[in-house]
């Protein structure tokens, strides 16, 4: 019903926009705001909303006059070109688009794109620099694209000295993503310092920097120093151990096959850069939940680098999100060409996508059916299924398969304290406190300073009534270690209400609310604490706002709903 009144409510939106804008220029050309090319338009605005690029493109295909006068329909086509992977098709729109004076953003990037790859520098920065001028309009990249682009169509003009100076360009709110660039370019133009700024850049621990181990050990591969390569990816594996593309990498350097890990990139070609640079905003995107402008941006990055294969997988993740099943399950079998660990990564994404379809039990049996089928199996592939049977709520399986790899591994391996934590929580979802306890205390008696570890503890104590002031206590060192996580920052205010210090949870609780304020239980929190210091309005509006929010379970809302009319007896 929610999704039915919704396409209403979109369907009334296009068509008094169509047909405002029809009355006002019906005047000007009446032909092309016909009945016909109403519906067409409109046809293809649906077909953008449910994500059919190729519907899409056939109805908007109908109705091309319409690039003379409206921005959105050239906006959309060219995007839509992309998603096809129509990239000569997208350059001829965009060049008929400038010559009849229309430029706008993606169309300017593309014209961009389209000399630099054809070696026409200066007209590639011509139309770079009007990405500047059309930054306003977009929230994410103010000055940011088109200075990474105008720096490397200097650097392949051989000016060296402005390609650094238009990166120095490149806003604050992006310095992570100027650190990679300038390395980039570092290695483009032989820097000696290339090496050492990317040790400088993977140490940094305030930033997930893990991928760009891979690319160290591209560039220092690319440059024979094998055992160095070695020594990062052991050291990379240590501190990640689920990055998949370092798994790889790891596999191909045990077997010798050093050539696969420099295929995948070179550093020196500024086609490869560049494909990483859409890569990350293709990223961005995709973080905020626009799907579909986070799939224009990969294509790109894939046009420009088909060569790194695995970086599919954002696509292929983007496709299962936007319910095509059938594509991202394409992309994810391509997959298995790449390497054995490859392999049993298809497997583990395809039973995520046959969760979706057919749900947990379906799932879980094929996963098992592919684990079966693994004829050496290791100790990460017992850990990966038991997380897969973990996050499909299938707990004492996933306890029996942590074991199993508890028994496998030695004492001092750096997965131990991340397994013990994951079995502790398992084992508190089947109310086995006592093991889950167990495995928690042990988990940060190896590593002291987990976040997550002393939060799901020091929680479950408080919820339970007991060790409420060592939980305090290990609440203040989490928030310490994680300072904006709404999740620690909402036990912590949790904590201090139940030792009744009811302003000192306000301050945590109003915090954790505004950091996450769709989150039902968070609200909950906050708004009984509101109610302890006498403000019963503001608590039952909390109340009220929680009851409207989606996915609350039956419990809570019968519990709030008693509050709403009952509040809280002061005396408990």
């Amino acid at each position: 019903m929610k999704f039915f009144i919704k396409k209403i409510y979109i369907i009334l939106f296009l068509l008094s926009t169509l047909l405002t804008e029809a009355k006002v220029l019906a005047t000007e050309n009446y032909s092309k705001y016909t009945k016909e090319n109403i519906s067409n338009y409109f046809s293809g605005m649906l077909s953008i909303n449910q994500s059919n690029d190729k519907e899409t493109l056939k109805y908007l295909k109908k109705i091309k006059p319409l690039k003379e006068k409206h921005m959105r329909f050239n906006v959309e086509y060219l995007r839509t070109l992309i998603l096809l992977d129509k990239f000569e098709d997208a350059f001829i729109f965009s060049r008929s688009l400038s010559n009849n004076n229309q430029t706008f953003f993606e169309s300017d990037l593309l014209l961009g794109l389209d000399y630099f790859l054809k070696g026409d520098y200066k007209n590639a920065e011509i139309f770079f620099e009007q990405l500047n001028k059309f930054s306003g309009n977009n929230i994410f990249f103010d000055d940011f694209i088109g200075n990474v682009l105008i720096a490397w169509s200097k650097a392949l003009q051989d000016n060296k000295e402005d390609s650094f100076k238009f990166i120095e360009k490149i806003p604050k709110p992006y310095q992570h993503l100027k650190k990679i660039q300038n390395i980039f370019l570092q290695c483009y133009f032989s820097d000696p310092q290339t090496q050492k700024s990317f040790e400088t850049l993977i140490s940094n621990k305030n930033y997930n920097f893990s991928r760009y181990n891979f690319f160290l050990v591209n560039y220092l591969l690319s440059d024979n120093k094998t055992n160095q390569a070695k020594a990062v990816i052991k050291k990379g594996r240590s501190e990640y151990s689920s990055n998949i593309l370092l798994k790889q990498a790891e596999v191909f350097l045990q077997k010798n096959e050093n050539k696969k890990i420099i295929d995948f990139f070179n550093c020196k070609n500024p086609k490869d850069s560049l494909a990483e640079f859409f890569y990350i905003i293709a990223n961005i995107y995709s973080s905020e939940k626009d799907h579909r402008l986070s799939n224009f941006y990969m294509k790109i990055s894939l046009f420009l680098n088909g060569k790194f294969k695995s970086n599919k997988a954002l696509l292929a993740e983007n496709y299962r999100i936007q319910k095509k099943n059938e594509l991202s399950r394409n992309i994810y079998k391509s997959f298995k060409s790449i390497g054995s660990i490859y392999s049993w990564y298809v497997a583990i994404e395809i039973s995520k996508i046959l969760s979706d379809i057919k749900g947990a039990e379906y799932a879980v049996n094929n996963l098992e059916k592919e684990f079966n089928l693994l004829k050496n199996k290791n100790f990460e592939h017992h850990y990966e299924l038991a997380n897969f049977y973990k996050n499909h709520e299938y707990y004492k399986e996933s306890i029996e398969h942590y074991s199993i790899v508890l028994d496998q591994i030695g004492k001092d391996h750096f997965l131990v304290p991340k397994i013990l934590y994951r079995r502790g929580t398992s084992f508190e979802k089947i109310d086995d406190w006592k093991n889950a306890e167990k495995d928690l205390i042990a988990s940060l008696e190896i590593l002291p300073d987990q976040p997550h570890v002393l939060n799901y503890l020091a929680y479950t104590w408080i919820d339970k009534g007991v060790n409420l002031d060592n939980g305090l206590e290990m609440l203040k060192k989490a928030a310490n270690l994680k300072e904006d996580d709404g999740y620690i920052i909402d036990s912590l205010g949790w904590a201090y209400y139940s030792k009744k210090n009811y302003d000192k949870a306000e301050i945590f609780l109003r915090r954790a609310v505004e950091l996450l304020p769709l989150d039902p239980i968070i609200n909950e929190h906050y708004a009984d604490n509101l109610w302890m210091l006498n403000k019963n309005i503001q608590a039952r509006y909390f109340w009220s706002y929680i009851l409207k929010l989606e996915n609350i379970d039956e419990e809570l809302k019968n519990s709030v709903n008693k509050k709403l009319i009952f509040g809280i007896d002061k005396k408990l």
